[in-house]
């Protein structure tokens, strides 16, 4: 894609939230005895690395009025995330996850206030004029009003020549119903985004474990060329209409620290690399370096890094 010089790379729109990840190692919620307080939400995880790898990167999100809140502000402004258009409102505290430590998926408790309070005024049509890529979660699509908002402004976005982005992250603890989640995520990818999904978001989604040939055809049948099936340990294959898959293994971690945020370093090195227009097997190698520096790591990206020099 052609970078032409807009104001904002990357503009993350959806869920800003405070996680609670578990300070116990391999263990669900129900025995998890004490909790270490991170930044999280999927968009806001993208927003905060690509800042970090030099990107001009925007978010779009809610929080409440509230000490959660003013952190939240802190921790975007410490690494350079435009926030100006993160809304605070004072009738709704900041949604807080509960989150399980652990080497496979983790089990959340979600308690969602702030988050999808999502308003239209919040993304203009002069800042779409300025973006590349748009980019949301399934999680921040499961709530009204984000989820008209998202849907409105993504159509708008899209005919304005960005690039559309989405992590399927679904979640059946998030949705009312799953056809509602279907009905919302086909809607979506009618304007051909880039699609990140996990082996695990799709048996949630599809309810029952699914070739992956069909899970592609699935997504390119509702307008989408490219398609980015993360495999956890096996690592990544990626479908694109009409040509061969990319497949390329996981990069071998001898200690995984934590899971939480792997797929959102991986699609933040993805979309970095695409920005700087590398060939899709260069950013799927990216995307996986950054990966494996997230599951070495409790929390986030390490600070004392020069996570550049890793990846160029």
């Amino acid at each position: 894609m052609k970078a032409n010089n807009k104001y904002i790379d990357i503009l993350c729109v959806g869920e800003v939230l405070i996680d609670f990840i578990g300070h116990q190692n391999d263990v669900l919620i129900n025995n998890t005895r004490d909790y270490h307080r991170y930044l999280g939400g999927s968009p806001t995880n993208v927003a905060m690395n690509s800042a970090r790898l030099g990107l001009k990167s925007k978010m779009v999100a809610t929080v409440g009025d509230d000490g959660f809140g003013e952190y939240i502000f802190k921790r975007l402004e410490d690494v350079g995330v435009q926030a100006s258009e993160v809304k605070k409102i004072s009738n709704k505290p900041t949604s807080v996850i509960f989150v399980s430590r652990s080497k496979k998926t983790p089990d959340f408790i979600p308690f969602r206030e702030a988050d999808y309070s999502i308003s239209e005024d919040q993304i203009p049509t002069e800042l779409l004029k300025e973006t590349n890529i748009f980019h949301t979660t399934c999680f921040a699509l499961s709530k009204n009003p984000a989820q008209s908002t998202i849907l409105k402004k993504a159509e708008e976005a899209y005919k304005l020549g960005c690039q559309l982005s989405i992590d399927i992250n679904y979640a059946d603890e998030i949705w009312d119903n799953k056809d509602e989640a279907l009905k919302v995520i086909i809607a979506y990818c009618k304007f051909n985004p880039l699609v990140k999904i996990s082996e695990d978001d799709m048996l949630r989604f599809f309810g029952k474990e699914l070739p992956h040939p069909e899970i592609f055809e699935f997504f390119h049948k509702e307008g989408v060329d490219k398609i980015c099936l993360t495999l956890g340990s096996e690592g990544v294959k990626l479908s694109q209409k009409g040509k061969e898959i990319i497949q390329l293994p996981a990069i071998k971690v001898e200690n995984v620290m934590d899971t939480t945020g792997a797929g959102d370093a991986f699609w933040s090195g993805f979309l970095f690399a695409y920005i700087k227009e590398k060939p899709l097997k260069e950013c799927l190698e990216i995307a996986l370096q950054l990966a494996s520096l997230k599951l070495q790591n409790v929390g986030r990206l390490p600070d004392n890094i020069d996570i550049l020099s890793k990846l160029l």
